[in-house]
């Protein structure tokens, strides 16, 4: 099979999967995330957590007031 007819397949095969998806109720999303290989991702995350912790207050009220008003009634865990 040549590269071109290698790529003709896998599309009809991708094709497919993504009709069969389709039919049974599905759709595609598209997610953007963070790079975790960017050199500034560590420093983020550790600014960030810097911040909650100095929070940790004020984080820990919002986090039971979310969980206060939440309604989980019949959700499996």
């Amino acid at each position: 099979m040549n590269a071109i007819s290698h790529r003709s397949h896998a599309a009809t095969v991708q094709q497919k999967l993504r009709d069969q998806r389709c039919a049974n109720g599905m759709r595609p999303v598209q997610i953007w995330a963070p790079d975790t290989r960017r050199p500034e991702f560590a420093e983020e995350c550790r600014r960030q957590a810097h911040n909650v912790a100095a929070h940790a207050t004020r984080e820990r009220a919002v986090v039971d007031w979310v969980e206060s008003v939440s309604d989980v009634t019949g959700w499996d865990a």
